[in-house]
């Protein structure tokens, strides 16, 4: 083959990598969508859930007075 060919041949496995990648990306872009959606959909099925949890939370911290150490064991 001439140094043309050789080229040329370059050349058209060059835009065939880029090609490949190309496709690649776009796939990888497509989970990514499917992906967030899915996040979404999750998020939104456990706020419920959590508000409920973090109501109980608080509750349970307001019922609980703090109680005074006395001569208990002290750090330091």
């Amino acid at each position: 083959m001439t140094d043309v060919g050789w080229s040329g041949l370059a050349v058209a496995l060059g835009f065939a990598g880029v090609a490949v990648l190309a496709y690649c990306s776009f796939r990888v872009y497509l989970g990514v969508r499917r992906f967030g959606r899915e996040l979404e959909r999750t998020r939104a099925k456990l706020a419920p859930k959590h508000r409920e949890l973090r109501g109980e939370l608080h509750r349970l911290q307001r019922s609980h007075a703090p109680q005074d150490p006395g001569d208990g064991v002290r750090s330091g």
